[in-house]
């Protein structure tokens, strides 16, 4: 089991405790001023970030090591991810009551656009810690507002995601709980771009890996264009792709683009857990 599902996951996957999820850790009013501070500021707060990014790959590398364990331990216990595949996020989707599809804000940044990605999840049927939110966040001039959808239509617009290669991912709104689910890619999401261009960990890896069949697999090289982690290898001699267990983040999204039907999902042993 991951440290999360240790400290919050009650024997279980963490992200599937329905406690996780309650309306009594949504309607805190220290965790709704924060979700709408989140909201409201985050675009300066990104900006703010993607700066001190160039600026940490000039420090020191003792600076480096002790920022990046200050940023990890802050995500933890305030906002961070944790990837999961479709399978996953099926049992959450039994877990919550409402699903609001939202704008993204990384995309509202980076891309300077509307973008919707991302979604708000709840097991509050009128997703009441959304209604803290300044109107004007959900209803700028590009914004279609706040766009409540049925578990299914969200489940079928997560695989169509997965063709895009986006990697579905569960956050936090103070840790334990889970008040987001984002699908994210390394060029657009500041957490991505955090996470795995500047070893910040903000985003966890999940609870599996992938495994190519070398039996099924002809070497075409789709996963490794679609794997947002350069998890997928090549082997030149054997004409088959491979994956490298240390990089691999368990998302399953290098599935969809094989046509042999060549990889899976296996649990990840707490050996090859960081």
């Amino acid at each position: 089991m991951c440290e999360f599902c240790v400290k919050h996951g009650e024997g279980k996957r963490w992200y599937l405790n329905a406690r996780n999820y309650g309306e009594d850790l949504a309607s805190d009013l220290r965790r709704r001023r924060f979700v709408r501070d989140f909201f409201e500021g985050f675009g300066d707060y990104a900006r703010r970030t993607l700066d001190n990014l160039g600026r940490l790959r000039k420090a020191p590398g003792a600076v480096q090591g002790l920022v990046r364990w200050q940023v990890s331990r802050h995500a933890k216990k305030q906002h961070f991810g944790q990837v999961l595949p479709i399978e996953e996020l099926e049992q959450v989707f039994k877990i919550v009551n409402s699903v609001v599809r939202i704008p993204c804000v990384c995309r509202r940044v980076t891309r300077g656009k509307e973008a919707r990605y991302c979604f708000g999840i709840s097991m509050s049927p009128d997703f009441k810690y959304a209604q803290d939110l300044d109107s004007s966040y959900w209803n700028g001039p590009d914004s279609a507002g706040l766009e409540l959808i049925s578990r299914g239509e969200a489940l079928g617009l997560m695989r169509d995601f997965e063709r895009e290669g986006l990697v579905h991912s569960v956050w936090t709104f103070l840790t334990p709980f889970i008040g987001g689910i984002c699908n994210c890619d390394r060029s657009d999401c500041l957490a991505m771009i955090s996470t795995v261009g500047h070893d910040l960990s903000v985003m966890f890896r999940g609870h599996f890996l992938a495994s190519v069949d070398w039996e099924k697999c002809k070497g075409c090289r789709s996963c490794m264009r679609q794997c947002q982690f350069g998890a997928i290898g090549y082997s030149a001699t054997a004409g088959k792709c491979f994956v490298d267990t240390q990089v691999c983040y368990g998302c399953g999204v290098c599935r969809v683009v094989c046509k042999q039907e060549a990889i899976s999902l296996r649990e990840r042993v707490p050996a090859e857990a960081t």
